[in-house]
């Protein structure tokens, strides 16, 4: 470093006007058309908002700056120059002086953003203080703030870089210690339903093949009657039935008979689904035990064909979604959608040939909190119906016990009830030459074909250890790049899970 850059740095550190005396800032003449002998070019810096006293050794005559709004010029003496750094850029400053000697310099002018020594050190104070422990570096140049060292996590990176940013602007080559890995949260979720059904049908149908030389049914509409048929020449009277029902009587010596609707019915389903998901902190896992069935779907033709049909599915049976998150409480913030479903064919459609069953569904879609462990009902339904129905005929069904042979009756009643239960739990993996809960199985498999287990063989590669006594240094890495670790992987697109192209996370499929 010569001379005159020597000073200026001196008097740009103590905050004061340098003075740059013009016989040691002399440098060695440009080869330049335009310079005579006695012309010299001379670099000079200044910082924006600080001055440079330039003297000269001969009184000065006129003074010229390039670009006025980088910096400014001022003769304060016959012999003495006062340059004023405006704006950062370069710029030129020419000094003519008694008997036609000229200098020319070369003006740098400098952001003001270098940092005290002062606040450098509260700068480094403050680290300490709200970042024990953690060996942190901070230097400035250029008017940019380089912070260096370790910090434990990206927090941690986060709250150093907010103290630096007091300094100017920030240059981040922090390291960061690699992180454990997330916390592994497995998800029980039970449905318990029963559902309870109790029927009771009483009617009655009468017909006749020629009592009294009559030939018709009498019926109240709510069983189907059968179906008599005129007597034609030699051919005699039928009766065709397409339901009997449950009774049916017939007298051929009178021609009369009866078919007779008598039953009462008790059913019971019960559902008990226990799904086990195993998720990442953050991620999203899914499950489904049950299938999918196909239904036909019309389109439109191309111009001057007819409609076409295409087959597509549909899932159902016990689905569950979640997202579990863990707070800094230490607790699961949990988003789950249990869902169960079923086919039902009872009200199933008819479409182009096609029978499309209906689907039956119960499910719940909320978010909780709880502790490691803990339990909560999330959903619940008590359902009960009473169906009754009764026809009868007009006059004839309101003959006393008579009348009862001209009504019919039909009562449904049911019952549901479901509640769905979750329970989270942080668990660990299992550890290496531990068994594997496996299922019990009925019987035995055949023997392998091979000797060999048909899986990669346990190779455990060499690492080398710590010395006795010393904890191994954690390993660490550039926060850019641990940020760029955590950022999301592509999804996993399967055709036909219940994620669709935009899930992420884990999913099973029975």
């Amino acid at each position: 470093m010569n001379s005159i850059a020597r000073n200026i740095l001196l008097c740009l550190m103590a905050g004061s006007t340098c003075t740059v005396p013009v016989a040691f800032a002399q440098a060695t003449p440009q080869e330049s058309t335009g310079l005579t002998s006695q012309d010299s070019t001379n670099d000079l810096s200044v910082t924006v908002g600080k001055s440079v006293l330039v003297d000269c050794t001969k009184r000065v005559e006129r003074v010229s700056v390039g670009l006025g709004e980088f910096a400014e010029a001022t003769a304060v003496s016959p012999t003495e120059i006062l340059v004023n750094g405006k704006a950062p850029g370069e710029t030129s400053l020419i000094i003519w002086e008694a008997g036609g000697v000229r200098q020319i310099f070369n003006v740098s002018v400098r952001p003001s953003a270098l940092v005290p020594p002062e606040r450098l050190e509260a700068i480094r104070r403050e680290l300490r203080t709200e970042l024990p422990g953690q060996p942190l570096k901070i230097t400035t140049e250029n008017g940019s703030v380089f912070l260096r060292g370790t910090v434990k996590d990206l927090a941690s990176s986060d709250r150093a870089v907010q103290i630096a940013n007091v300094g100017g602007k920030v240059v981040n080559l922090l390291y960061v210690q690699v992180p454990a890995g997330d916390a592994q949260i497995l998800l029980k979720v039970r449905f318990a339903s029963v559902d309870r059904s109790k029927s009771r049908q009483l009617g009655l149908n009468l017909f006749s093949t020629g009592l009294g030389n009559t030939v018709g049914t009498l019926s109240t509409g709510q069983f189907s009657p059968p179906t008599v048929s005129t007597p034609s020449g030699s051919t005699p009277a039928s009766a065709t039935i397409s339901n009997a029902l449950n009774l049916m009587a017939f007298y051929p010596g009178i021609n009369l008979g009866a078919t007779i609707e008598a039953l009462e019915s008790k059913g019971l389903v019960q559902v008990l689904a226990e799904p086990n998901v195993m998720a990442q902190n953050g991620k999203q896992a899914s499950f489904l035990a049950g299938g999918e069935y196909p239904y036909p779907v019309v389109q439109g033709g191309a111009s001057g064909a007819g409609p076409t049909v295409s087959i597509q599915f549909k899932e159902y049976g016990v689905r569950l979604n979640f997202i579990p998150t863990i707070t800094p409480r230490g607790t699961i913030r949990l988003q789950v959608a249990p869902e169960v479903s079923s086919l039902d064919f009872t009200n199933a459609v008819q479409l182009s040939g096609f029978t499309v069953p209906a689907i039956d569904t119960r499910k719940v879609k909320t978010e909780v909190e709880l502790q490691d462990g803990q339990s909560f009902a999330i959903g619940g339904l008590l359902d009960n119906r009473d169906t009754e129905t009764f026809q009868k005929i007009p006059f004839l069904g309101d003959i006393p016990i008579l009348g009862k042979f001209f009504q019919s009756m039909s009562v449904t009643k049911t019952n549901t009830e479901l509640i769905v239960f979750v329970t989270p739990e942080i668990v660990p993996a299992i550890p290496a030459d531990t068994p594997l809960p496996t299922p019990k199985f009925p019987k035995e498999f055949l023997p392998a074909n091979s000797d060999i287990p048909m899986h990669q063989p346990d190779g455990k590669s060499v690492t080398a250890t710590a010395a006795p006594g010393t904890a191994p240094e954690p390993a660490k890495i550039p926060v850019e790049k641990l940020i760029q670790s955590n950022a999301p992987e592509k999804p996993l697109i399967i055709d036909g899970t219940m994620g669709g192209p935009g899930a992420t996370g884990s999913s099973a499929t029975q």
